[in-house]
């Protein structure tokens, strides 16, 4: 028996560093293109910021996001869904993925799509992962975990908050369970890109809090209730974004004409009714809104023209999206309930991130991370109500629930 244990033992070590080599590996291969795309989204919001003439463009931008696929020969559907699916069957995610999405979403942010940026990070980061466990000639399921340490490094390397992007991924595959296999070389692939993210003068994504209240019962419950409607508006958002892709769908038949069409309407609001807020991720806008500041009816506004967007097929992704369209909502909502604007907006922001992710434990690492705080006891009670409210909605169709979120009941492979 002492044999066979320290035989154990040593297939372990062995295990560990096989990984702890791979993922450093990963680790610094996502680092460095997270951390370029990461400058390079930066520079392009910068860009459309001083020239927002440019939004006109963006009928052309996705013509030619789309043509671009076409030449690869990879599917335009082929996105984060492909990358989740890939973790649980054999499907292969194809190597120009990579460059696809990165020169996808550039294009998006440069002229003025509602979309987000952890689209293609998840998808960057996959690609790579998964490509570079085949070249190394593993086997099915140390693709899989490949596939998975991508994902958490380039998510790293691009918000800034490693835990959180290594649970994440580790937590999104299947609601209910724990990627296990795959902890330690999410964790070392996760902080390594990290590292190379912060060395090379990337800022992380995060908040500064003006107030964090007491955990006081009065507030709890006031928190509860602002996620009760947190819950419910993460239902609207996930409802909008999936009909949205296909009422476009029904309405236009050719997708570049379809794709074009979205890109006019996004100009012609944004020019119009001067919404240069609202054009590309509007992260600046989650900053005010934790600072307290938010117009009633910018999270609805978001929503609608990220639904616009993403309907329509710009790539990009729909996470800083929802950060923006929950910090509004409850900076607006949460005075409403008697809570501070600030406060709520990040307690809503948190809350809804959740509902549309399902992954409560990720999230509050997110809220830890984001706003560096170790007081979360307001944040689990958002995270918690608004996680069991908001049912089995969610962003990505290709996400599995293993368990009911009310009852201890075996659901094995339901989809969204």
């Amino acid at each position: 028996m002492d044999r066979e244990k320290l035989a154990g033992a040593g297939r372990y070590v062995l295990a560990a560093l096989k990984w702890a080599g791979v993922s450093l590996l990963t680790g610094t291969i996502c680092g460095l293109l997270g951390t370029a795309f990461h400058w390079a989204i930066d520079q392009a919001t910068a860009y459309r910021s001083g020239h927002m003439q440019i939004v006109w463009l963006l009928p052309i931008a996705g013509a030619a996001t789309l043509m671009l696929y076409r030449l690869c020969r990879v599917s335009f559907d082929a996105g984060t869904n492909l990358i989740i699916s890939s973790v649980t069957t054999d499907e292969h995610i194809p190597a120009l993925l990579a460059p696809l999405i990165t020169a996808g979403t550039l294009l998006s942010h440069l002229f003025g799509a509602s979309v987000g940026r952890e689209g293609a990070a998840l998808q960057l980061g996959g690609s790579i992962g998964h490509n570079l466990g085949e070249i190394l000639r593993f086997d099915e399921d140390d693709v899989r975990v490949m596939s998975m340490c991508g994902m958490a490094a380039c998510f790293s390397a691009m918000f800034g908050t490693p835990v959180s992007a290594a649970v994440f991924v580790l937590e999104v595959i299947y609601v209910g369970t724990f990627q296990y296999v795959a902890f330690l070389p999410c964790i070392i692939s996760s902080f390594t890109a990290g590292r190379i993210s912060k060395a090379l003068g990337s800022a992380p994504m995060s908040f500064t809090l003006r107030e964090l209240p007491a955990p006081a019962w009065d507030t709890a419950l006031r928190t509860a209730a602002l996620a009760a409607l947190t819950a419910l508006l993460s239902i609207a958002l996930c409802t909008a974004l999936h009909k949205a892709a296909e009422l476009w769908a029904g309405l236009v038949k050719n997708p570049y004409l379809r794709i074009a069409i979205g890109g006019l309407a996004m100009a012609a609001l944004v020019s119009v009714f001067h919404l240069d807020d609202y054009a590309g991720a509007g992260a600046h806008m989650i900053e005010r809104a934790i600072g307290g500041e938010a117009e009633p009816w910018a999270f609805a506004l978001k929503l609608l023209l990220t639904a616009l967007c993403v309907g329509a097929g710009f790539r990009g992704g729909e996470i800083v999206p929802t950060l923006f369209i929950g910090a509004s909502f409850g900076c607006a909502v949460g005075p409403l309930l008697g809570l501070a604007p600030g406060f709520a907006a990040a307690i809503a922001m948190t809350a809804l991130f959740c509902s549309v992710v399902n992954c409560p434990i990720a999230t509050m690492f997110l809220a830890a991370e984001m706003f560096r705080t170790t007081e979360l006891g307001l944040f689990a009670v958002g995270i918690a109500v608004a996680f069991v409210l908001s049912g089995y909605f969610g962003l990505y169709n290709s996400q599995r629930f293993r368990f009911s979120k009310v009852k201890r009941r075996d659901y094995s492979d339901r989809l969204l």
